[in-house]
């Protein structure tokens, strides 16, 4: 049985370290999936994964249909040029939410409660999820991606892990309320002429993904709780970023994953 969380999330606290020690997200669980160390250093408020445009145009988007923008903008005075004017990422990041608002079907799926927040316990755990847009009968989750085609020949869903995000979803929410919905992505990209699509996640491939998550986290939880030692993937940032040369290594071995738990 998880242990029982009091800690009350809030808009403001919800990505606090409090509430990253307190709580499982799916970001979090796909960042075990990624490598444990860098993980633990999040957690610990070891390593602050940095902020790229990419990254910023992504969430620029997301705070305007949050309604956040405003604050978004204020926050981030990086966005702005000397003279105030957008920088050219931005600018079209303004065109990006000028075609999906064109859109009625894209609008609709968008048209939910804004970033609700539910809590629950699963797999052992405490988990929190924040929805982009909640309807009376569906969950939605903005994405404001490069492109959609598919990523090292799978699709960029199942390459990004938005169908395990949204499973999480999914069971949170029904064990917060009892009730289960279809869960949809509303996607747009950030291309020079951007594309969108609203994308069904299936109930088999959320039942698969569901399945998948809790074979993992008794893993993941001895991690996290420091009962199990965490694994360096060797190649992301964090762990370049922390590399002690011990030995040599084989020339067959440079540049892979370390795939040991």
């Amino acid at each position: 049985m998880a242990k029982h969380i009091t800690y009350k999330l809030t808009a403001k606290n919800y990505y606090s370290p409090e509430a990253n020690q307190a709580y499982m997200s799916v970001s979090q669980f796909k960042d075990f999936l990624n490598c444990e160390a860098q993980a633990m250093a999040k957690i610990n408020g070891d390593y602050e994964q940095p902020m790229t445009t990419a990254l910023l145009v992504g969430s620029y988007v997301d705070a305007h249909f949050e309604g956040t923008l405003d604050v978004f903008k204020a926050q981030h005075p990086e966005i702005f040029k000397r003279d105030g004017a957008l920088r050219s990422d931005y600018e079209h990041a303004d065109e990006i939410i000028k075609r999906v608002e064109a859109d009625k079907l894209f609008i609709k799926y968008m048209s939910g409660e804004k970033q609700k927040i539910f809590t629950a316990e699963l797999f052992g755990a405490s988990w929190k999820i924040k929805i982009d847009s909640l309807l009376p009968d569906k969950i939605v989750d903005l994405k404001c991606m490069r492109s959609l085609e598919p990523v090292m020949g799978v699709s960029f869903i199942r390459h990004w892990k938005y169908d395990i995000q949204l499973a999480i979803y999914q069971e949170i929410y029904y064990l917060a309320t009892g009730k289960r919905f279809e869960t949809f992505i509303a996607a747009c990209t950030k291309e020079a002429v951007p594309n969108l699509e609203i994308i069904r996640i299936p109930q088999w491939r959320l039942d698969e993904c569901l399945e998948e998550t809790r074979k993992q986290m008794p893993h993941i939880l001895a991690v996290k709780n420091k009962n199990y030692p965490a694994c360096r993937c060797s190649v992301c940032e964090y762990c370049r970023q922390t590399k002690k040369l011990t030995e040599p290594i084989d020339f067959e071995d440079v540049g892979f994953k370390n795939e040991e738990v």
